[in-house]
């Protein structure tokens, strides 16, 4: 299985300025490889792949920018990787049915990445830090080490914040069985309910912050368009943007691993998160939810540890008994099923996720005894 694990760089004033300069190197040619598909589309109707542009414009290119000699040549042959992927991704999507742009021309605001192919073609680690090529050796903050085969690695600039990702391939590492399995209902109040009737809040970190992002908001629209004032109120926009993300992806995090240490296995209703955001009364709820985060962190947090995952579909998980089966119609409004056919009568989103377990079940599965999942005490 792959693992990512991200690190902060801290790279001197000179060496901020070579990744720059290498940054822009790259959106050039992306920009380029871009301009030159659309322009043989135009003339001719057909398009060009990796190969002919990492074969043909490439080395012309290289030998034309200066900037782009500057960098490392294989991390250049992963930016046109980067918009083969791009284009396969829009054509796919267009094969399905769905309304998708083409790839567009990258911004400097809008192109902060940098791939590397390996590990020792043009970055390696060494004395604790950070090689790249032409850059020189970078201080790294090791809050963990790195376990398994290093795949790929990215530099990513973010809101002036310099970081490293490892993509690495590594063995799962199985808990111990609990026994005990675990139907999950994903809601806007509780963020979790369990079919054994546990319930996790949803912190509304987007909620509890939008005074101050409003009033961030604010005084950049105040802001001379083209000033530097203008720009560092951007800058701190984006930074109380980036502290509310931080919250939701630390708090998925510990519910997830909260989650993997007490059960063995996992049934989770199939959401279509995209679709869901189009209802304009509740989509700021669910998108400050995070959903669609959370099941890839629990996803993947269950094959580290080899426990099972499975979606099954969500339709009529709410409306229908877990107790006899028949449909119970509800609206939003109401908060506990109360079955008239057999009586049972409990909180609605347990009902929902017991209904999820059904759906999924493979085995007896035992009820958990109580545990308490909080920001607080979900400790990493």
């Amino acid at each position: 299985m792959i693992k990512v694990f991200k690190y902060r760089l801290y790279p001197t004033k000179k060496q901020a300025g070579f990744l720059v300069f290498q940054l822009e190197g790259h959106r050039y040619l992306y920009n380029q490889a871009l301009a030159q598909r659309k322009e043989l589309y135009q003339q001719s109707g057909k398009g060009i792949g990796y190969s002919l542009q990492a074969t043909a414009l490439l080395p012309k290119l290289r030998k034309e920018n200066e900037q782009l000699a500057f960098c490392n040549y294989s991390s250049l042959q992963q930016t046109l990787r980067r918009l083969d992927k791009a284009f396969k991704a829009f054509f796919a999507r267009i094969k399905s049915g769905e309304k998708a742009g083409p790839p567009r021309f990258k911004s400097a605001e809008r192109f902060n990445t940098i791939s590397y192919a390996t590990l020792g073609d043009g970055c390696q680690i060494k004395e604790n830090r950070l090689y790249l090529q032409n850059v020189g050796c970078i201080k790294v903050k090791w809050h963990r080490s790195i376990k398994g085969k290093v795949k790929t690695l990215s530099i990513t600039r973010r809101n002036g914040k310099w970081y490293v990702s490892f993509a690495v391939e590594c063995d799962p590492e199985p808990l111990p069985k609990i026994g005990k399995e675990v139907g999950i209902d994903l809601g806007l109040k509780a963020f979790v309910a369990t079919s054994d009737g546990q319930q996790i809040e949803a912190p509304k970190y987007l909620r509890k912050s939008e005074k101050k992002l409003v009033k961030a908001q604010k005084r950049l629209s105040r802001r001379q368009k083209g000033s530097s004032r203008r720009r560092k109120a951007g800058v701190l926009l984006a930074k109380k943007h980036e502290e509310v993300a931080n919250q939701r992806l630390d708090f998925c995090h510990k519910v997830a691993y909260c989650l993997v240490k007490a059960y063995d296995g996992f049934a989770v209703e199939t959401l279509k998160v995209k679709a869901m955001v189009q209802n304009k009364y509740l989509s700021k709820s669910i998108s400050d939810a995070s959903w669609g985060m959370f099941l890839l962190i629990l996803k993947g947090k269950a094959e580290s540890a080899g426990r099972w995952y499975r979606e099954v579909p969500s339709n009529g998980t709410s409306q229908r008994c877990s107790g006899c089966g028949e449909i119970v119609k509800k609206s939003l409004a109401v908060r506990t099923h109360n079955c008239p056919h057999c009586g049972l009568v409990l909180d609605r989103d347990q009902n929902a996720a017991l209904n999820i377990l059904k759906r999924a079940w493979t085995g007896p599965s035992a009820l958990a005894s109580k545990f308490e999942v909080s920001p607080r005490s979900c400790r990493l």
